[in-house]
C-alpha cells in the first residue's frame, strides 16, 4: 500500500492507494501514529484509491482516530468508493467518524471548526434570583 501525504492549510491530507486489509493495514497505522506524534493532529483520509478494507484495515483507521482525538485532533474521512462506504455503514462506523464526499470539504470542515466564533455585541449575562 502507497500512502502518499500532502499538507492543505495546515491540514494533513493522507491518500492511501490500494487495499486496507491485513497486509497493508501497518504501514497506514505507522503513518498516521507518526503524523500525530510529530504534532499533526488534524488529518483528512482521501480514501478515493481504496478499493478495500477489511476489519484490521479498520482498526488501523479506529487506531488512528482515537490516537488523534487523544492530542485534541480529529482524523477524518474522504471520498469513499461504495464497497469501502458499505463496509462503515455494515459496520455503523460512519456514526464514529466524520465523512465527507470530497477531500476538499473535509479540510473545510477543519477550517470551519477551528474559526472563532463571534460574540454577541452588548449582550450582558443577567443572573436569576
Amino acid at each position: 500500500m502507497t500512502v502518499k501525504l500532502r499538507d492543505a492549510t495546515g491540514v494533513a491530507v493522507i491518500e492511501p492507494e490500494g487495499r486496507l486489509d491485513a497486509r497493508t493495514a501497518g504501514a497506514l497505522r505507522r503513518r498516521l501514529k507518526d503524523l500525530i506524534e510529530g504534532g499533526r493532529h488534524q488529518i483528512v483520509a482521501d480514501l478515493r484509491r481504496v478499493e478495500f478494507v477489511d476489519s484490521v484495515g479498520l482498526a488501523a483507521l479506529v487506531s488512528g482516530l482515537k490516537l488523534a482525538r487523544t492530542h485534541a485532533g480529529d482524523l477524518r474521512l474522504a471520498a469513499l468508493q461504495d464497497p469501502v462506504r458499505m463496509i462503515f455503514e455494515i459496520t455503523r462506523l460512519y456514526r464514529t467518524f466524520d465523512i465527507h464526499e470530497d477531500p476538499a470539504d473535509a479540510v473545510e470542515a477543519f477550517a470551519r471548526s477551528m474559526a472563532p466564533r463571534p460574540h454577541a455585541a452588548g449582550v450582558q449575562s443577567v443572573a436569576r434570583a
